[in-house]
């Protein structure tokens, strides 16, 4: 069985709206992390503070096939091609331990249904 990290870094009005679409996906759980980046823009002052917005770290661990669904479905549904609100890519996994017993049902559901 193989599985990904899909790991999204967005906007934080973004973040409900691309669990939204991830669950809609197939995708199941969600660790979200707050974040803040620094861009290659300069940054926005206003009376003399700096506004940095802040982002959400999405990270899924999902099958590799549907790694590739959910990331497209993000990217078209939150317009990244066209907007620079967010980043998403996946990484392999090579080992894990721990995973929801369910979403391995679930994996192997969809295999069959394949065949």
């Amino acid at each position: 069985m193989k599985f990904a990290v899909l790991v999204a870094i967005l906007a934080d009005e973004l973040e409900e709206k691309a669990i939204d679409v991830a669950r809609k996906t197939g995708a199941g759980g969600v660790t979200i992390l707050d974040a803040r980046g620094i861009g290659g823009e300069e940054k926005k002052t206003f009376f003399g503070l700096t506004y940095e917005g802040s982002q959400s770290v999405l990270i899924f661990v999902l099958e590799k096939k549907l790694s590739l669904a959910v990331m497209k479905a993000l990217r078209d549904e939150l317009d990244l091609k066209s907007h620079s609100k967010g980043v998403v890519f996946t990484m392999p996994l090579e080992h894990i331990a721990g995973i929801d017993l369910g979403q391995v049902a679930r994996f192997e559901e969809r295999i069959k249904d394949e065949l």
